[in-house]
């Protein structure tokens, strides 16, 4: 994405923004480029933005004018008028701080308390307050739009003069999508707002942002984007009142703005340059990503991981060993000397100059091109006059093509959609042309969302009467409905879940005698273990119902897999061994579910493949369970339960519709659960130590925030800038494992998995915890040896073990036993002392394999 957003705070929220700011001389205009600030250290000062500044004071600021940090704090720090000091309407709501909250509480501890009951109540406020973080106002919304990594290559590279054609492709880009955002996307509500009140959603004058540019990574690495903050403040148009933004359509809005953007800056960028673009694979669970033809992927890669910054302290590493000891350091000392640098390289954000970063660049790009970087990069902006559409030139049924291609590939993904997600898709389906003007571009969007909605069925209902003309919007919709608000799916999507719900209320299914289900229910497992009530009633109901489509519903830690194996056990008496199979979403559920029941079991893909490949069906009688079912799509359950029902099997979904949803259209499971008033439940959690987490994880589920200020009375959850909470979290983890604990160190982008991951590996290397001598290179620029733990990300049944019973799965970790010449290794589940060991070729490794 090109485009991100994240709220800010009032108060001081704003300040990370001057942090790296130039000292500059205010009296220059800010509409030169950006070489405007190219010796001094530090970015240039932020700009105001969008039509919204003319309403503030008396007209004196300007698109394009400097913010002071007076005006900045002013106006995101209290809502304020940056100019006058007046607030903008209401002024920000104040918070009561923490000394506040803790004494109003103590003042409402009963009188006739004992002086230790009191005490220890004291105590107890002290610490939950102590641990709530404090509550703020939004004081706007903070949108990074970001141009995509080869443009900012060829402008780190290329001469001042095309740096600065570049930089102003990105600031129109940005101009003109802030434009965008004032017409489509701002709004502000207004009218009662309790009980029933008629609320409306009406258009603003204007948006008011600040812009500020950066042009490098925290590794030093180019990356031109510029955070345009955007003020919570903005004037009503019809009545002229300062009123606080609706954040619904900003946060709404967020990646089809960024798909627009991206395509909007590359028609700025051929328009200038005559530049190609095309589109790249990124990998798996990546999408693809649009590139400068031109750019090859070699340059973009040098400038888009640390590994050069570890390699460069790792050889001088290696020159001061020599120099110690008079010999080349071993294999295994090498890697030692690689987890020392890669500890020792973390960057801290460094504040330099434009022209500092641009020698750097241009040098690392000469070594890797070749030749030199700044004439290679006026050799590709140096092209002929490219061939621009207008909106008139796309025929109106390639716009209707389009359009049935966009819900198609929507429908996909989503079992209901809006506006936004339309526009999304229309985006880049329609990113590869380029536009004489931003105004085609945007025609063109419209006109193939327009057609999307079209063929999409409607499940909003229409207004049932007219509001007055005062109450209407330009398009003539009411402002009492918001903007872009309705919902559509498509009649394939609705066909399917009218037959889930039918086979769901069909009786006709197999079942199992109550007197065998009873008895079942009575004994303890294998292991000792007896039925809770709810479990054992679950059993009942599902064995006895007939239902050719049951679910079991229950959250995480609720016993689903021991009831699952009563289940399993009830029927296999009534139906005989192998009458019950297993399903799930994934490969490697699908194993979970195999290891916990000992049936056979498949993920829902292969085994709809080897259907439709070599007639793979079900049978009379069978038992089918889905496990994880709240994670398969729509379509997909569809068709499983269509052949169970052809061929009289029951079909068993199991899962928690309050957890993850599917990645594909989905929604049915849930939708299943919901339709009955009799759907079997366990609801007695088990997992937990701490009777409190048992009840916090369930008002988790069921949405409840007072489950937040749980987990925060007990210091579960700590607050701090992205920076802190990563090392906080990974300190967390490496504790845990240094315990013997078993812990989850979960990060929110691949990038920030593989630098974790890469930190994890030097620190248990510095500790010869593994202590490899060898290594191999893994497909995220990480390398791994003996003892390392890795993840498998693709299926391959072709990858088995040397007993033949187990695979290679998606999402499998294993334990690196070997490492060899030729770059295959050999794994095996962790725990595993001998046996299952898996060869993995060379290329599967540097394809598909990840630090675990």
């Amino acid at each position: 994405m090109t485009v991100s957003m994240r709220v800010m705070s009032a108060g001081d929220g704003y300040k990370y923004l001057l942090r790296t700011v130039a000292a500059a001389d205010g009296n220059r205009s800010l509409s030169t480029p950006l070489t405007r600030y190219y010796m001094e250290e530090g970015t240039p000062p932020g700009r105001w933005l969008g039509t919204g500044v003319a309403a503030l004071g008396k007209g004196e600021i300007q698109v394009g004018d400097r913010v002071s940090k007076h005006q900045l704090q002013l106006l995101m720090g209290a809502g304020h008028d940056p100019i006058t000091d007046q607030p903008l309407g209401r002024s920000f709501p104040i918070y009561k701080s923490e000394a506040k909250r803790i004494e109003a509480r103590i003042a409402g501890l009963e009188p006739t308390m004992t002086p230790g009951a009191k005490g220890e109540a004291v105590a107890q406020i002290v610490a939950e307050e102590t641990a709530r973080s404090a509550r703020r106002a939004v004081a706007g919304f903070d949108f990074t739009f970001s141009i995509p990594k080869s443009a900012s290559v060829l402008w780190a590279v290329a001469d001042a003069g095309v740096q600065a054609l570049i930089g102003e492709a990105h600031h129109r880009a940005i101009a003109e999508v802030v434009a965008f955002m004032e017409r489509e996307v701002a709004a502000t509500r207004t009218g009662a707002t309790a009980g029933d009140g008629a609320v409306a959603q009406v258009d603003v004058t204007g948006l008011i942002a600040t812009a500020f540019d950066h042009f490098d990574s925290r590794a030093g690495d180019p990356h031109l984007h510029t955070h345009v903050v955007i003020s919570n403040k903005a004037k009503t148009a019809f009545d002229g009142k300062w009123r606080s933004l609706d954040g619904r359509p900003m946060h709404a809005a967020v990646v089809a703005l960024s798909e627009l953007h991206e395509a909007v800056f590359a028609d700025h960028m051929t328009r200038t340059f005559s530049v190609r673009w095309e589109a790249r694979e990124m990998g798996r669970d990546r999408n693809p990503a649009w590139a400068i033809t031109e750019i090859p992927e070699k340059l973009v890669a040098e400038f888009s991981t640390r590994a050069r910054h570890i390699d460069i302290e790792k050889d001088r590493l290696i020159a001061e060993y020599v120099a110690q000891h008079g010999r080349q350091p071993s294999n295994a000392t090498i890697l030692k000397l690689r987890a020392q640098a890669t500890l020792t390289t973390r960057p801290e954000k460094q504040v330099r100059s434009l022209a500092d970063l641009t020698a750097e660049w241009r040098d690392r790009a000469t070594k890797t091109l070749g030749r030199d970087a700044t004439m290679w990069a006026r050799e590709v902006t140096d092209n002929d006059k490219p061939l621009l559409l207008h909106a008139d030139d796309v025929p109106l049924d390639v716009i209707g093509e389009i359009g049935r291609s966009v819900v198609e590939v929507v429908g996909e993904k989503r079992s209901t959609w809006r506006r936004w997600n339309l526009m999304a898709e229309a985006s880049r389906q329609t990113m590869g042309w380029r536009f004489a003007t931003m105004q085609d571009r945007e025609a063109i969007v419209a006109m193939v969302a327009d057609a999307a909605e079209r063929v999409s069925l409607r499940l909003t209902p229409p207004e049932l009467a007219t509001s007055p003309v005062v109450f209407r919007r330009p398009d003539g919709t009411s402002v009492f409905r918001p903007k872009s608000s309705t919902v559509f799916t498509s009649e394939t999507q609705l066909a399917a879940e009218d037959r889930l719900l039918e086979r769901a209320s069909n009786l006709a299914g197999p079942t199992v005698a109550l007197a065998t289900v009873e008895k079942i229910t009575r004994r303890a497992d294998p292991e000792g273990r007896m039925l809770g009530d709810d479990q054992a009633d679950a059993l009942i109901r599902i064995a006895v119902s007939g239902r050719m489509l049951d679910v079991l519903v229950g959250p995480a830690g609720a016993g689903k897999t021991t009831a699952m194996n009563a289940l399993r056990r009830a029927w296999e008496a009534e139906h005989g061994l192998g009458s019950v199979v297993g399903l799930a979403p994934s490969a490697v559920a699908a194993q979970v579910l195999a290891d916990d029941l000992g049936i056979a079991t498949e993920n829902t893909a292969k085994w709809w493949q080897n259907h439709l490949l070599h007639g793979t069906t079900f049978e009379e009688g069978q038992l089918v369970i889905i496990d994880e079912a709240s994670l398969a799509g729509t379509l997909s359950l569809d068709r499983i339960t269509h052949l169970a029902q052809n061929t009289g099997a029951k079909v068993l979904l199991v899962g928690d519709y309050a957890q993850l949803q599917s990645v594909d259209a989905g929604g049915a499971f849930a939708m299943i659960a919901n339709d009955r008033d009799d759907t079997p439940e366990l609801v007695d959690v088990h997992r937990f130590t701490h009777a409190w987490e048992k009840t916090a994880s369930l008002e988790l589920r069921h949405g409840s925030a007072q489950a937040i200020d749980t987990y925060l009375a007990h210091q579960r959850i700590t607050g701090g800038d992205a920076e802190a909470m990563t090392d906080a979290a990974y300190n967390a983890w490496r504790d845990d494992r240094d315990k013997g604990l078993v812990s989850v160190l979960i990060a929110e982008t691949h990038e920030d998995v593989t630098e974790l991951n890469r930190r994890a590996r030097a620190d248990l290397i510095h500790n010869k915890t593994p202590n490899p001598v060898r290594e191999v290179a893994l497909r995220d620029g990480t390398a791994a040896g003996v003892g390392d733990t890795v993840i498998t990300r693709r299926n391959d049944r072709r990858l088995r073990t040397t007993t033949g019973r187990d695979w290679v799965r998606n999402g499998d970790i294993w334990t690196v036993t070997a490492v060899r010449d030729d770059g295959t290794i050999a794994i095996r589940k962790p725990g595993r002392r001998f046996g299952g060991t898996v060869v993995v070729p060379a290329g599967y490794v540097a394809d598909q394999v990840d630090l675990g």
